[in-house]
């Protein structure tokens, strides 16, 4: 087996994989220590809360560490392998003496790896649209000396252990000399919030990476030695009070399952939705409007494009044809809101994103573009994300980026929703399920092909009246297809 004879070894760490993605899990190993590996070889598969991705490593040369099982979830910046970069030969591997070593290099130079003919710099091609660069030096804030906390006796598994009632002063172990081993600023700012020194938990990540689950573990512990709340000057542990608690800040639970149920942690796909629709209901006062429309005569027009030859057109991209018309009618819907500026920004494009229901969950992959593209195209493309999202293919490119959202409610067998907005956007078009109703047509009841559709908006965005004109001009629409022909 290969290995390394000049001993320099490059680390390659968990690169961002997305926007707001701050930790992945591990899959399945794709190498393993000891292996050759070129340059943008993938290594590893993980799974982030958005897509299942191979990740190719940026560096070539010999596999010397793997850092993490699966189903570990590591977070963003964390190492994955360590590799070692130089001149490679093809002696046999003796497990039995630990690292490799080189054998032999004075008397036949071996050939080198092309990742040895250059400087060790990033490939730039980890992500398509997430590339990265050399890795960088880690940075790490170091804050200053702290009093210990009263309270906190040791550590057990990695964590922190609250200790029993105490006669005087309680000194903790004393903090190592160096950076605080956190990546996650999401750690430090839960750590922060409850002024938890970091220096006093011992991680159990990694070479010791202090992981949310050790803050967590930590504030749990000292909640469960009868709720003390110390002085700040003290440096203690705070434990919310209620009130704290019950506004979002952190809230505390018993180790202990409950007797009667099954905890399942919030975390991958359903941790991110859960997330999100959470954002989206503190943040945005969204408001719902609907109307019935008989849609009998674009269920024909469908029926004559396919009819007629060609690649077949289907509903939902006819509905997004509609969209993007609606749309570059009331450009206000097209938006998003900058709470920091106060300012609401107008977006010229429509990258159209749909609900898409998987075994991973639930999932809006985006249509980018969807306003340059003609019916067949958008088909093609609503196609392509759905065969991804079902495989799990889907890259972050893939899930990010939308402006505006249709929501095809109706594949449930169900009429209507007042969906929840998909942050940051300002709006999402529900479209239920299209049945016969009795309905009246030409001054005569006839059965029709009838459904609903709503309308969320962003309240802060336009009012009623650009949310009623929107909605009532996508009904025409699909009354009467040829209202189309005036924007085509």
């Amino acid at each position: 087996m290969a290995h390394a004879s000049d001993g320099r070894s490059l680390e390659f760490r968990l690169p961002d994989l997305g926007e707001g993605l701050t930790e992945a899990e591990i899959v399945r190993w794709l190498v393993e220590v000891g292996d050759v590996v070129a340059v943008d070889q993938p290594v590893v598969e993980v799974e982030t809360a958005k897509a299942m991705v191979e990740v190719p490593c940026p560096y070539g040369g010999v596999v010397t560490a793997r850092f993490g099982e699966e189903g570990t979830e590591l977070p963003v910046g964390a190492p994955l392998v360590t590799v070692a970069v130089g001149e490679v030969d093809g002696a046999e591997d003796a497990a039995a003496d630990g690292p490799a070593r080189g054998t032999g290099a004075a008397e036949a130079p071996a050939a080198k790896t092309p990742a040895a003919e250059k400087k060790a710099e990033g490939s730039g091609n980890v992500l398509v649209g997430y590339g990265t660069s050399e890795a960088p030096a880690r940075r790490r804030r170091v804050r200053p000396d702290r009093p210990a906390a009263t309270g906190v006796s040791g550590r057990a598994n990695g964590r922190v252990r609250a200790a029993g009632p105490v006669d005087g002063p309680v000194r903790a172990a004393e903090p190592a000399d160096g950076p605080v081993p956190v990546i996650s600023p999401l750690v430090r700012r839960l750590a922060r919030q409850h002024d938890l020194d970091l220096r006093e938990l011992a991680g159990s990540g990694p070479d010791g990476l202090i992981l949310r689950a050790d803050v967590e573990y930590a504030l749990r512990a000292a909640a469960a030695q009868g709720g003390r709340t110390a002085d700040q000057e003290a440096g203690a542990v705070r434990v919310p009070d209620a009130a704290s608690a019950s506004s979002g800040a952190f809230s505390s639970t018993s180790a202990a399952p409950h007797p009667d149920g099954t905890r399942v942690p919030l975390k991958g796909v359903r941790g991110a939705v859960a997330d999100k629709l959470s954002r989206s209901r503190r943040e945005i006062p969204d408001a719902t409007c609907w109307v019935d429309a008989d849609a009998t005569e674009l269920m024909r027009a469908r029926t004559a494009m396919n009819a007629s030859g060609g690649p077949r057109i289907s509903l939902v991209a006819l509905l997004a044809r509609i969209c993007t018309a609606a749309l570059a009618r009331f450009p206000e819907l097209n938006s998003t809101v900058d709470t920091e500026a106060r300012e609401i920004v107008r977006l010229d494009r429509v990258h159209l994103g749909f609900a898409a229901q998987t075994d991973r969950g639930l999932v809006v992959p985006v249509v980018r573009d969807a306003h340059a593209r003609d019916a067949e195209g958008l088909t093609a493309e609503f196609a392509r994300l759905t065969e991804a999202a079902r495989a799990g293919r889907l890259t972050p490119g893939d899930l990010t980026g939308g402006t505006f959202t249709l929501n095809n409610y109706g594949v449930f067998g169900v009429d209507g929703s007042t969906p929840i907005i998909n942050h940051p956007e300002a709006a999402m078009l529900g479209v239920g399920r299209i049945v016969p109703k009795p309905w009246v047509h030409e001054g005569e009841l006839a059965v029709r092909q009838v459904v609903q559709l709503s309308l969320t908006f962003d309240h802060r965005v336009c009012d009623g009246g650009t949310a009623g004109g929107f909605l009532r001009y996508v009904a025409d629409c699909v009354e009467q297809p040829a209202v189309l022909l005036r924007t085509l």
